[in-house]
């Protein structure tokens, strides 16, 4: 087989440490702002300043992460190529991800999987690539082929992750995949996740309606609700409702900003044959919610809080950082005295340390002793290189008041 042609980028001797760490990520900077003309998604080989090939990698001129590393120098991007990487991921969730009763998963998880800057998501018999550059779209016939070897999936879907997905979203654009191969997912598609069922929806917006990472934390919620009284706070589709309903919770009070993914929430009970009658859903902003509900004399023995790392409503805007302890202040007052606190975040570049500072700070103003029993991060499907630290982004937090 006839080699590659690639062109020779040097990078600056920082970088060349990274990559010699083993860091998928080349970081613009005036090395590479020094390099040839080059297309996106073009294969370079990534060298030192002395001439010495370092790498091989994908390259996306013009963004922040301006190439990311494939393999070594020298390395062929093809099928064979995509097929070792994919089934090596395969066996890796067979052998370590806990998968019994779950037919939603993510099979490849980019730089943890070694194909960095993309990710493969299995929903039962359709597979979900996401794209987050746009230099794997000259290589997507090639890996389809390969996933459809690997899988013999129904259909296979793709969707490219932009940076601004507020500013997107706000555009009113619905259908942000598309369709590569194979038939179109049939309407009112299910798949199972810890031997329950939930609604996904592959062809519109920018998710699913089932966040795959928090699967093993579901898990190990739901061995603990038994005749609790639970409060799910931004609780999206109501996943970790359904988990500790499924539980056997006594009651569980699901509050989110969005009436439609209340909506949703509410028909993955009836999915599960939970009667969401004996449960409560409440549309509004968690912070004026909060109040409400302590007003009105309600007390909970576990309080879930899992809110996106940026949500903007009529009247408030929450973030990580500042929010976080407003929120868990507020929790505390409706939380009983030995009741758990889970809070989680999946904001990557707030590390654990700050983000238990945040959940100090929110103990602090409520006047309350909040002790940590456990910490956990994504599921096992969601690998990352001990060289990346960067790709431990779930920050799931379980304490007890008091």
């Amino acid at each position: 087989m006839k080699r590659q042609q690639r062109k020779s980028c040097a990078v600056g001797t920082q970088t060349e440490q990274m990559l010699t760490l083993g860091h998928p990520w080349v970081i613009e900077d005036r090395f590479t702002r020094q390099w040839p003309t080059l297309n996106c998604g073009e294969l370079v080989t990534l060298s030192s300043s002395q001439g010495k090939a370092l790498a091989t990698a994908l390259v996306d001129p013009g963004q922040r992460i301006v190439a990311r590393v494939l393999g070594e120098a020298g390395m062929i991007l093809n099928g064979e190529w995509f097929r070792h990487k994919i089934h090596r991921a395969e066996q890796r969730r067979r052998d370590h991800a806990g998968l019994d009763g779950t037919t939603a998963y993510r099979v490849i998880n980019g730089e943890g999987d070694g194909l960095p800057g993309l990710t493969v998501e299995r929903y039962d018999g359709y597979l979900m690539i996401q794209l987050y550059s746009r230099s794997w779209e000259g290589h997507l016939n090639t890996l389809v082929q390969a996933l459809q070897q690997e899988f013999q999936p129904d259909g296979i879907y793709e969707k490219f992750r932009p940076q601004k997905t507020r500013e997107l979203e706000k555009k009113g654009s619905k259908r942000f995949s598309r369709l590569l191969a194979g038939r179109a997912v049939p309407d009112r598609y299910t798949v199972e996740e810890n031997h329950l069922t939930y609604r996904v929806r592959l062809e519109e917006g920018l998710n699913t309606g089932l966040f795959m990472d928090q699967r093993t934390n579901r898990r190990d919620l739901a061995e603990r609700c038994q005749g609790k009284r639970v409060l799910n706070l931004f609780c999206y589709t109501g996943a970790f409702s359904v988990a500790a309903a499924a539980a056997g919770a006594a009651r569980v009070t699901s509050v989110d900003a969005s009436p439609h993914y209340l909506d949703q929430a509410r028909e993955n009970f009836g999915l599960n044959r939970i009667n969401a009658k004996r449960h409560a859903f409440i549309c509004g902003d968690c912070f004026e919610v909060l109040p409400d509900l302590l007003a009105q004399g309600e007390r909970f023995d576990i309080v879930i809080m899992d809110p996106p790392s940026f949500s903007t409503t009529t009247k408030n805007r929450f973030t990580t950082q500042g929010g976080t302890s407003k929120l868990v202040a507020q929790a505390m007052a409706l939380l009983e005295d030995g009741g758990l606190l889970i809070t989680s975040s999946n904001h990557q570049k707030v590390d654990l340390a700050d983000y238990l500072k945040e959940l100090r700070r929110g103990a602090l103003e409520a006047g309350s002793d909040l002790t940590v029993i456990k910490t956990a991060g994504q599921a096992e499907d969601f690998p990352y290189p001990v060289t990346f630290p960067e790709g431990r982004y779930l920050k799931y937090v379980m304490a007890v008041k008091g």
